[in-house]
C-alpha cells in the first residue's frame, strides 16, 4: 500500500468517526433525558427497537400497542409512537399519520398531581381558567383525560407526578384541518397553561 493510499483510508476512518448522529429528539420534539425517564429507552434505544420489528410499516395503533407491550404506560405509548413517526418521516411535526394536524402542549406547575387533574376534571375550576366548554368523554384520575370540543376536534391529556409538590400536564389537541390551526392551537394552549397558573397562584 503506497504511503497516498494509506493516507486516505486514514482520512476515511477520520471522517467515519467524525460522522454526524442523527439527532432523534429533534426529530421526535421531545428530549432524550424526558422519555428515558418515563420509559427506560433514550429515541435511539426506541429507535432500534421498533426498527427491529419493522414498526415503519405497521399502522399507528400497532405500533403504540407493541410500545404499550413493553411496559410503557398508556400516555407515554402514545409519544413514543408519534416521535418515533416523526424520525422515520411518517408524519411531520403536528401531523398525524392520516394527515390530519395537531398541537401538543406541556407544562409543569408547582402543584400536586391530583390538584392538576382536579383543575380539568372539575368542570367549575375547568370554565374558570380553560374558558371554553368541553365534554370529558374518558378519565383516569390522575393519569389521563380525554376531551371533545364543539367542531369535533378532540383533546389527550397526561398528567405526570414529578414530586408530591409538582406535576406536569401534557395536551395533544387533535384533528386540526391544518399545520395554521395546529400552530395557532397550540399558542392557545399556552396562553391557558398562563391562565392556569394565576389560578394556582
Amino acid at each position: 500500500m503506497t504511503s497516498q493510499t494509506s493516507g486516505r483510508a486514514a482520512r476515511l476512518q477520520v471522517l467515519k468517526k467524525k460522522e454526524v448522529k442523527v439527532n432523534y429528539a429533534e426529530l421526535a420534539g421531545m428530549s432524550d433525558a424526558s422519555v428515558e425517564k418515563q420509559t427506560g429507552r433514550d429515541w435511539a434505544e426506541w429507535v432500534t427497537t421498533l426498527d427491529a420489528v419493522r414498526a415503519a410499516e405497521k399502522p399507528h395503533r400497532e405500533i403504540a400497542a407493541y410500545v404499550s407491550s413493553l411496559g410503557t404506560p398508556d400516555w407515554w405509548s402514545q409519544m413514543v409512537t408519534v416521535g418515533y413517526e416523526r424520525i422515520r418521516g411518517l408524519r411531520d411535526r403536528g401531523q398525524r399519520r392520516g394527515g390530519a394536524y395537531e398541537a401538543s402542549k406541556s407544562r409543569t406547575f408547582a402543584v400536586p398531581v391530583a390538584r392538576l387533574y382536579a383543575a380539568f376534571a372539575n368542570a367549575r375550576t375547568r370554565g374558570r381558567w380553560l374558558k371554553t366548554a368541553v365534554e370529558v368523554r374518558s378519565a383516569t384520575p390522575n393519569k389521563r383525560m380525554r376531551l371533545a370540543w364543539n367542531d369535533a376536534t378532540t383533546v389527550e391529556i397526561g398528567f405526570v407526578k414529578k414530586t408530591d409538590r409538582k406535576s406536569s400536564v401534557a395536551v395533544s389537541h387533535q384533528k386540526l384541518p391544518n399545520k395554521s390551526a395546529a400552530e395557532q392551537m397550540k399558542g392557545w394552549w399556552g396562553k391557558r397553561f398562563d391562565a392556569l397558573g394565576e389560578l394556582f397562584g
